[in-house]
């Protein structure tokens, strides 16, 4: 196989493996753990009156049961707020176990240890908890009227409120700007909770040897999980372990740490000094992990006969849940991602984020992407169907050139940084997506619509990741980096790039992530990070290891390393057929032996006259080993583009919704590989249609998740999902060494805003609300012809 593999559609090494049964997920790990259980509250507002765990002390197998009063005050106290931000004014968490007060239905209050899941089940049946049911909040209207309370100490439910605003080229705000414009439209949009439902839910196994803790969690943040469990348990950081083995799907909700299980279950270990185990059944998953999307928003646009947007001002009302443990990170990025590939004239956004009786949320594939994409979408449809133009025409109107990159939108980014974009080409993007779908030959008829959607996606957030790689004496290559796999094709994708940099055969290369015995310092996969974060850093450290193999391999060959090359795992002289070494034999040299372990370690030791005498050994400030260790940390985000177009059908009598074509356009700078990059686009379409026309989280007024189950919370099966036609375009990213960019979120993000246009083409009258069902589609019909009552 070529050792030039980087750009080259190499089938996912790890998938043999998956596929046939060998992974090893959290549950196939302490088949002799104790298990833990937990009894979560039934209700969504309530005070804890009493605990009465006598009943289940009799269960047979029953090892321990814990309240938050037997929990040590480190134990006990409020999980971390993990990213405060000055606008989130009201910042709260949960306890590991809840404390005199529940916020949500799901939340844990008791957690119970037995000898396996069954005892542990029954004891948690037995205990009795004595509520006084609250006033639940439900719901954005009910959270911002402030009649009841979430936290007695948030006035008016509120969190966080921010405003961000760029004034115009003519320094005009959003407000005089709109009301100068030629026209203007307002109007109200909404986004309902889902969740992102992965396979495997989550799930931690502790072990304590009296001295050393080691926990594997089903986690998309291996090293922040272990500083986490540390600082909770006082232990010193080298004494903890934290291992993700394979992961079954995270899409966000993984990253959330620590969980009050990922606590609770060491400390348990620690405390009984034997192994403990807990994973997450699927109730629990919908009610006690997290959800995402809700939000409320109210469009304000001004525009001239172009279609040209002058003045945008949205405000956001955004849903939080019970709790904000990440932060402000979705309203954050909903509102500065809701700009897309456009330049918009005079841009304010305003967010209120509110706590509600409801499970807490948090970045779900998308991340705040969909319902911005979404508003803006939308917006640029309202526009074309005012003016009687071509939809397609007027985002061209709006587009940032190729030729004004980097373009600054004037704004600050969910990491801290400017929001400054650093290469596309949107104008081609268009015309090549145009063509694609087959834009222009669309012909119309009743029930057959087409509808298309913009976005770009900041990708590769900082602060940092690293990468570690080894050759060793066998001519294997190790490559070892921080941040953890869920599916994303990390073991091929690197392993590409460390090939390719080294001149060696894939087949030679092993990759390992999320184990931090290997590799310490990192951040997490998330935010369509992982190849350009841990990609460059992968990429410098080969570079390190190749300059040192070529160091050595030129004494050896009496040339100069800048006249020697790397090819199939030797190193040799440019363009020469004579001798070379095997990096393998480099490996050797450069690790001086006292002792030989076998013949090709026998050319390192002391008297075998590998290094000059007059020299020590290891040179100074040189290192034994041909290995090599860097870290990548950008400036600022890349900023990764794409565009969506679809056909639907919907159907007369039922209001069914069928998606007949999709069609998608994605530049995330040089590609690693277009297959893994393709399927990421697929499983994110896929996705995307569930939450644009099957996944909602429902909530009745009592606070109760009424469809909670498989049963009831539709997801779109592989007949729903059409085939997904792709096409690159490649804009490298100037910020980073491979010029890559992001592409693990792009295919949800516009999904809702392509189903809507679409739909909005095929019926004829607006979508203002996501996801549409056929029960809410057939009412928005009566209400078109005048048959059933209006409002929202």
């Amino acid at each position: 196989m070529s050792t030039r593999l980087f750009g080259e559609p190499v089938r996912r090494r790890e998938d043999p493996r998956l596929l046939t049964g060998q992974g090893r997920y959290l549950d196939d790990l302490g088949r002799d753990a104790l298990a833990a259980a937990f009894v979560r509250s039934p209700h969504a507002s309530a005070r804890i009156r009493d605990v009465d765990v006598a009943p289940a002390l009799d269960v047979e197998g029953l090892v321990a049961v814990y309240t938050w009063e037997d929990l040590p005050e480190r134990i006990g106290r409020p999980l971390p707020l993990l990213i405060p931000h000055p606008a989130l004014t009201h910042g709260r968490t949960a306890h590991p176990l809840a404390r005199d007060v529940v916020r949500h239905v799901g939340e844990p209050v008791v957690m119970v240890v037995a000898s396996d899941r069954y005892a542990a089940e029954d004891a948690c049946a037995l205990i009795e908890v004595d509520y006084e049911p609250l006033t639940p909040v439900v719901g954005l209207e009910r959270a911002v009227r402030g009649d009841a309370l979430v936290h007695d100490d948030v006035p008016g439910n509120v969190g966080a409120h921010l405003v961000q605003e760029v004034p115009g080229a003519d320094g005009r705000g959003a407000a005089e700007a709109i009301e100068a414009a030629p026209h203007t439209l307002a109007f109200r949009l909404h986004i309902e909770r889902s969740a992102s439902t992965p396979l495997e839910g989550r799930g931690v196994h502790a072990r304590w040897d009296g001295r050393d803790l080691r926990v594997h969690s089903s986690t998309q943040t291996s090293t922040s999980v272990r500083m986490a469990v540390a600082a909770a348990l006082g232990l010193p950081l080298p004494n903890v372990e934290v291992i993700a083995p394979d992961v079954g799907g995270g899409f966000g909700v993984k990253i959330v740490h620590p969980w009050p299980e990922e606590i609770l279950v060491p400390w348990a270990a620690m405390t009984l000094g034997r192994e403990v185990k807990w994973t997450e059944d699927r109730r629990e998953h919908f009610i006690a992990s997290a959800h995402e999307r809700g939000q409320i928003q109210d469009v304000r646009v001004g525009f001239d006969d172009d279609g040209r947007v002058l003045g945008l001002d949205v405000t956001i009302l955004h849903d939080h849940g019970a709790y904000t443990p990440y932060g402000i990170i979705v309203p954050i990025v909903t509102s500065t991602q809701l700009l897309g590939p456009y330049k918009i004239g005079a841009y304010r956004v305003e967010f209120s984020s509110v706590y509600t009786n409801t499970l807490q949320v948090t970045p779900y594939r998308g991340a705040g992407r969909p319902q911005g994409v979404f508003c803006m979408e939308r917006t640029m449809d309202k526009i074309a169907r005012h003016l009687g133009k071509d939809r397609a025409e007027v985002r061209a109107a709006n587009l940032i050139g190729p030729d004004e990159f980097p373009y600054d939108q004037g704004m600050t980014f969910q990491d801290g940084r400017p929001l400054v974009y650093d290469s596309g080409d949107y104008p081609r993007m268009l015309r090549m997506l145009k063509e694609l779908i087959g834009w222009d030959d669309h012909v119309g008829r009743p029930g057959l619509g087409i509808g298309l959607g913009c976005y770009v996606e900041g990708t590769g957030v900082g602060p940092y990741e690293g990468g570690h790689v080894q050759v060793t004496s066998d001519g294997r290559v190790h490559v070892s980096t921080g941040l953890t796999s869920q599916g994303q094709g990390h073991e091929t994708a690197f392993a590409q790039i460390a090939a390719s940099e080294l001149g060696v055969p894939i087949e030679r290369v092993s990759v390992v992530t999320g184990d931090t015995r290997r590799f310490g310092y990192a951040v997490g996969t998330f935010a369509s990070r992982a190849a350009v974060m841990s990609g460059n850093a992968i990429a410098l450290a080969c570079r390190k290891v190749r300059e040192k193999a070529l160091r050595i391999a030129a004494d050896a060959l009496e040339a100069d390393p800048a006249d020697l090359e790397i090819v199939e795992g030797e190193v040799r002289v440019v363009g020469a057929p004579g001798p070379a070494v095997p990096l393998s034999t480099v490996a050797v040299l450069a690790n001086p032996l006292r002792y030989a372990f076998d013949e090709e370690t026998a050319k390192a030791t002391q008297f075998s006259g590998a290094a000059p005498p007059d020299r020590p050994p290891v040179a100074e400030g040189d290192e034994p080993g041909l290995e090599g260790r860097d870290y990548y940390s950008p400036v600022r985000s890349t900023f990764a583009a794409g565009m969506h177009a679809a056909v639907v059908e919907t159907d007369p009598d039922t209001a069914e919704i069928r998606v007949l074509r999709y069609a998608v356009v994605h530049d995330c700078g040089r590609l690693i590989n277009p297959m893994i990059v393709e399927g990421q686009i697929h499983g994110g379409v896929a996705q995307g249609i569930g939450g644009a026309l099957y996944e909602r989280m429902v909530y009745d007024e009592h606070g109760q998740l009424v469809n909670a189950s498989f049963m009831d919370f539709l997801m779109p099966y592989a007949t729903e999902i059409p085939r997904v036609e792709t096409a690159h375009l490649e804009t490298p990213s100037p910020l980073n060494p491979l010029g890559i960019k992001g592409a693990g979120e792009a295919g949800v993000i516009p999904v809702s805003a392509v189903i809507a246009s679409a739909v909005e083409d095929a019926e004829g009258f607006p979508i203002d609300r996501m996801p549409l069902s056929p029960s809410e589609l057939y009412h928005l019909r009566l209400r078109h012809a005048g048959q059933e009552p209006g409002g929202d």
